[in-house]
């Protein structure tokens, strides 16, 4: 059975999660963003997985979605589901999507969870650039954006942080 699928506004997102967890949708799963910035309308898709697991055998999954514009907060579930709050300060580094009211407990706030000390970007954006890309050529036989075939090759772009080639002594 496929799981049921809601799409509600950003401003309904809490009061959306709240309702689930009163139909029963009390097991929360995951939490993840989906960087649709390339699409119409442009901003970030937030999914978070429920199950209903009343009745043992027979479990109802639900995703919960919501399009986030670009730019704005999200609402956290933190006071509905405290599991969400490591899922919020991923979604937070990894996309650069802030959370309004997130509430983990430590009084610590939306705080690095993966990487390291000083990493800068969000690794999980579509523009953010990775610097295999920059130092080594992709080995696939097709590039994202070329077609098949071959063709040219992809633009080197420099990481945030790493300097030009040209830079240093010699």
């Amino acid at each position: 059975m496929a799981d049921e699928r809601r799409v509600v506004d950003p401003e309904e997102w809490v009061a959306a999660a709240t309702a689930a967890r009163a139909e029963g949708y009390a097991y929360f799963d995951w939490l993840t963003a989906v960087d649709q910035t390339d699409a119409e309308p442009a901003g970030f898709d937030i999914v978070c997985h429920l199950f209903d697991i009343r009745r043992p055998g027979a479990l109802r999954g639900l995703l919960l979605t919501t399009r986030l514009p670009a730019g704005r907060p999200l609402p956290s579930l933190t006071a509905v589901f405290a599991g969400c709050a490591w899922h919020e300060r991923e979604t937070h580094e990894m996309f650069g999507i802030d959370v309004t009211g997130f509430d983990d407990g430590s009084g610590l706030g939306l705080r690095p969870l993966l990487l390291p000390d000083g990493f800068e970007g969000t690794p999980l954006r579509k523009d953010f650039v990775l610097a295999a890309r920059v130092s080594k050529d992709w080995p696939g036989a097709k590039e994202p954006g070329q077609p098949h075939g071959g063709g040219p090759g992809r633009r080197k772009m420099q990481p945030p942080g790493v300097p030009d080639p040209e830079w240093g002594p010699r």
